[in-house]
């Protein structure tokens, strides 16, 4: 070994000779010598500046492979000594690699990249379409500076998550550096990395879980654990919304659902109250509206029992929202006894129950039952007065003449009010199935008679 590696100041000395005459490479290599010397594994207060010195040529030379590798070893070094040291030296490593994609984003012209993968930048069709499509000089020098620091920070949010896995020590350092994977992948319209970055929170999760008998894995059981673990999810859960992915979406939720099963305490309700409402929304896009409406109904019930400040106007308009929905339900088809004992589609049946499990129900809601709580739990007495007829008109009371008329004013209220307008067209419809059972009904009583 040279004999500036012999005491780690010298090894920091001569790295800082070589950037002086311009050799990042050759100070590079002197600083992870010293790193991986294992006559350097007791930490000492000096391998900061070293680890800090080494991570910025990293990134300077866009090396996060190289970085991955002096992490692992400075990991060993003071993991059972001084762990606080290798959260700062991580933050500040993903803070200037933050630094540097945010200044070559704005250097470029480019807002966000038009690759696919970060892992496969080059392919032979973006090639061959890069050649026939005429672009300019300026559309691939702004792809030259922003592409190449995109990946960087993708790598390096990927390879701190692998080094931080299943470690009780560094748990709020991993859930910190997931939820800023999730906003880099927000920032930067990054979906395929969205998808990759989910499905390794999940595998990081199944680990967790079967190697409990390590001494630095993390308990589930502990409730802060499940706190940031639900926390994450629910960034996760926001995030995949925001980019409209609603497959990820979902499999989001039933992550989170999960992890409350495995809760031994309640989650907290704002935290419920979120996913109540990121679950309607999933359901929404899905086209299921009954469980949508069933999800607006946990949100009201949750709001009303755990918020005492809860003001009028909101009641008002969450319990307008809860009704239109509801009444926004396909009216199901009529069908015989014999016609339930026949339905035997499994497959649906299941569905059905795994969505209602999702919502913390035992069994699956139906219309009529959610219809009949608008009543039970007194949501009709909050709604705006403007819809406080449409219930009693559409459920309740039998006048197929007059059924068009009353309620034209409530389908206008519905259509200017915007979180409403959505369910407006789904309510016509419900308005024109009731009309047309309600005159079909005596029509049907008077031909059976003149037989």
């Amino acid at each position: 070994m040279p004999t500036y590696f012999q005491r780690p100041e010298n090894a920091l000395k001569r790295a800082n000779e070589f950037i002086d005459v311009g050799k990042k490479q050759r100070a590079l290599d002197a600083l992870y010598d010293v790193i991986k010397s294992k006559k350097h594994r007791t930490w000492q207060k000096i391998h900061e500046p070293i680890m800090e010195k080494y991570l910025d040529l990293c990134v300077d030379l866009k090396k996060s492979h190289v970085a991955k590798e002096g992490l692992y070893q400075y990991k060993t070094i003071c993991q059972q000594v001084n762990i606080k040291s290798l959260d700062d030296i991580i933050r500040g490593y993903l803070a200037l690699a933050e630094r540097k994609t945010e200044e070559a984003r704005k250097a470029s012209h480019q807002a966000v990249i038009d690759v696919d993968d970060l892992d496969v930048i080059q392919t032979p069709e973006s090639l061959l379409l890069s050649a026939v499509s005429g672009e300019d000089t300026q559309d691939r020098t702004d792809r030259a500076i922003l592409t190449p620091w995109v990946k960087f920070l993708w790598e390096s949010y990927r390879q701190c998550l692998d080094l931080l896995r299943n470690n009780n020590k560094v748990e709020k350092l991993y859930q910190d550096i997931a939820q800023q994977a999730f906003k880099f992948c927000l920032n930067y319209q990054r979906k395929t990395e969205f998808r990759k970055l989910c499905d390794n929170l999940r595998t990081h999760l199944t680990q967790i879980q079967k190697h409990q008998h390590q001494a630095t894995a993390i308990n589930l059981s502990n409730p802060e654990s499940q706190q940031m673990h639900l926390e994450t999810r629910l960034v996760q859960l926001d995030s995949a919304v925001t980019m409209e992915l609603w497959q990820e979406a979902f499999k989001a939720v039933e992550d989170i659902h999960g992890l409350i099963a495995l809760s031994k305490k309640s989650p907290k309700p704002s935290l419920m109250a979120n996913y109540y409402t990121k679950l309607g929304l999933v359901f929404w896009k899905s086209n299921s509206q009954l469980f949508h409406a069933c999800a607006l109904h946990r949100l009201f019930h949750l709001t009303r029992e755990q918020r005492k400040n809860v003001s009028k106007e909101e009641m008002e308009r969450m319990a307008s929202r809860v009704l239109c929905a509801t009444l926004a339900i396909p009216i199901p088809a009529s069908r015989n006894q014999m016609d339930t004992l026949v339905d035997l589609d499994v497959s649906a049946i299941d569905k059905q129950r795994k969505l209602a499990t999702l919502l913390g129900l035992n069994t699956p809601p139906t219309r009529m039952s959610l219809v009949k709580d608008l009543m039970k739990y007194s949501v009709l007495q909050y709604v705006a007065k403007d819809l406080q007829e449409l219930y009693n008109w559409l459920e309740v009371e039998f006048h197929p003449l007059k059924l068009s008329g009353r309620v034209a004013n409530s389908l206008e209220f519905i259509k200017k009010n915007e979180e409403l307008s959505p369910y407006v067209t789904a309510i016509e419809h419900i308005t024109i199935t009731r009309l047309i059972k309600q005159v079909r009904h005596p029509l049907l009583c008077r031909y059976a008679s003149t037989l």
